[in-house]
């Protein structure tokens, strides 16, 4: 999963040579997981068609306040469509259209979008090589960074003069893959390591038998989702789950037991800034394992177990800079528990909910949770889905780690 993935992405396309190349932009984006919507000047269409775009983006593409063709036309309403954007890219953008952006004309209806778009704008310029070298093409480029949008230098190469110089749109691969490191130096984890452990363990009793939990791995994922969103490195430490995710800043290490569980988590932990530990490990594991299966020879069965390392209070014994989150699963005296076993285990934050909440717990989509921290600050949320709940704890983590 990239960056992009779940933005919604502008594209603006003017007429230049370079718009050829937009087909392959529009096909990265989508790659990437955004979801695309295009914009054209009216003489672009000579250099691609809206038909090509249109069915590359799935999406109607937009050249004209209204469609001359239709009796019954209605608006195409600039406004929406900048408020729409998560970011907006003109490409190629050409020094005619770069003009009419830095003074503000408003002659197209992507020109009447850019003016109304509030989200981030990034350029693209494409010309020969005499007008991107020209002052009033570079006074544009100036001016429009002056408003906050971000240019994507063009490159040298051959130019559709015949030329060789610079004025070359960058390339596609290129265009995605600024955009997808600027969105990235912003974010506020950005090279920040986050450990996170999730789902339950599994205690082997004999090659087809275990001890284990009800957890889903659902919290765990969504965290580590969360934290890939906002920039962190993420080490996702895992026990059995069905759970699954695919995001280019997550790395899924996979364990069956707590033992196994323990070695990984402090092979990553010196080097980690945020460790918050949502698995459910299991607290006790046979202390003989059974080579073959166990026959039903008698009516009872009786297992030796003995208690599992205890990751979290480990992890506090050895803390150094790191900031340390652990959860607590509580049925009774919820409050006070959960401030033992944050004192206890020396931590930053605990995310204390309870059996006793309904909607809460194991295998649901939603959880409801208290933060308490270790000033005994707590903070109550209502009810939430796993999703909304990751991102209130990295939110809160962040304003911790950045204080």
């Amino acid at each position: 999963m990239s960056i992009l993935s779940g933005k919604k992405v502008l594209l603006g396309i003017t007429a230049g040579i370079a718009a050829y190349k937009t087909a392959t932009l529009v096909r990265l984006f989508i790659k990437s997981g955004a979801e695309v919507r295009v914009v054209m000047t009216p003489a672009s269409k000579d250099f691609i068609t809206p038909l090509t775009l249109s069915t590359l983006s799935k999406n109607p593409v937009f050249s004209s306040f209204t469609d001359d063709e239709d009796d019954n036309a209605v608006w195409n309403n600039h406004v929406d469509l900048g408020l729409w954007a998560d970011l907006f890219l003109i490409a190629p953008a050409t020094a005619n259209t770069m003009s009419k952006m830095a003074n503000g004309t408003s002659d197209n209806l992507l020109l009447a979008t850019y003016l109304s778009a509030k989200c981030p704008v990034y350029f693209a310029p494409a010309m020969d090589l005499d007008m991107y070298r020209h002052p009033s093409t570079k006074a544009s480029f100036e001016k429009l960074q002056t408003f906050g949008n971000i240019m994507i230098p063009a490159t040298s190469g051959e130019l559709a003069s015949g030329l060789i110089g610079e004025g070359r749109m960058a390339e596609p691969e290129d265009i995605v893959a600024f955009i997808e490191n600027d969105i990235l130096n912003q974010l506020p984890l950005k090279s920040k390591q986050v450990l996170i452990t999730a789902g339950p363990t599994y205690e082997a009793i004999d090659p087809v038998r275990f001890i284990g939990n009800h957890s889903s791995g659902k919290m765990g994922f969504e965290i580590a989702k969360k934290a890939a969103n906002m920039g962190a490195n993420v080490i996702l430490i895992t026990g059995p789950t069905h759970q699954n995710v695919n995001h280019s800043l997550i790395n899924i290490i996979a364990v069956v037991s707590a033992e196994e569980m323990y070695h990984e988590v402090h092979k990553y932990y010196e080097n980690t800034d945020v460790a918050i530990l949502s698995a459910a490990v299991a607290d006790f594991t046979p202390i003989q394992v059974f080579s073959e299966k166990i026959k039903k020879k008698s009516e009872t069965l009786s297992l030796e177990l003995e208690r599992t390392k205890d990751i979290l209070a480990s992890l506090g014994d050895t803390k150094k800079q790191q900031f340390l989150v652990g959860f607590a699963l509580e049925t009774n005296n919820e409050i006070e528990n959960a401030k033992l076993k944050l004192k206890k285990k020396n931590l930053n934050l605990i995310v204390l909910n309870s059996l006793n909440d309904k909607g809460a717990g194991f295998k649901g989509d939603t959880n409801k949770v208290t933060f308490i921290d270790n000033k005994n600050n707590v903070k109550e949320f209502q009810l939430k889905s796993k999703a909304e709940v990751a991102q209130d704890l990295l939110s809160e983590i962040v304003k911790y780690i950045d204080a």
